[in-house]
């Protein structure tokens, strides 16, 4: 059953980041041909311009704007129709982000993947293709054994931490 619900989760993100979203730049940001700091700069897009995001690769994402295609920063976009932040994750592509309010100003950030909300998991279709997918992916004991082994890993054991006693509320 775990199973399935993954694949079902990896599935609608997969057809999530496929979607084309509108955002907006926060601040000027460099466009870049490749999605590396050290990549060339196509052109730089000022504050509050209008992109469509195509894909994203680690904290890259890749958009469109005025014709031109390439890559920003995860940190230098909005995602609303309006240049305002989304906060209800009502799209595809803005349910995988967290966007938080931050202090008295408002201001919005990115902080990561957020999730699927609880209408998506209840709609939530196997898809056994995605954890065919998925299990390829699988390393075994020994192969991950050699990979610590070749980055000079040492094997450490943690002990769990203790439960947090609650406050009996009165």
């Amino acid at each position: 059953m775990k199973r399935l619900i993954t694949a079902g989760l990896c599935s609608m993100w997969l057809l999530a980041a496929q979607a084309a979203e509108t955002a907006y730049t926060v601040r000027s940001t460099d466009l870049k041909a490749k999605p590396f700091v050290d990549a060339a700069t196509l052109s730089t897009l000022p504050e509050r311009s209008k992109v469509e995001v195509v894909g994203r690769q680690a904290s890259w994402m890749q958009i469109r704007a005025d014709g031109a295609s390439g890559w920003v920063k995860m940190l230098s976009l909005r995602f609303s129709s309006d240049g305002a932040a989304k906060k209800t994750g009502n799209t595809w592509l803005g349910t995988l982000f967290n966007v938080a309010s931050t202090g008295k100003s408002g201001s919005t950030v990115t902080t990561g993947v957020r999730g699927l909300s609880e209408e998506n998991l209840k709609n939530a279709q196997p898809d056994p293709e995605a954890l065919k997918t998925l299990q390829d992916y699988t390393a075994s004991t020994g192969a991950a054994a050699s990979f610590a082994k070749a980055g000079k890993l040492e094997k450490k054991n943690m002990e769990y931490l203790p439960p947090v006693k609650k406050e009996r509320e009165e």
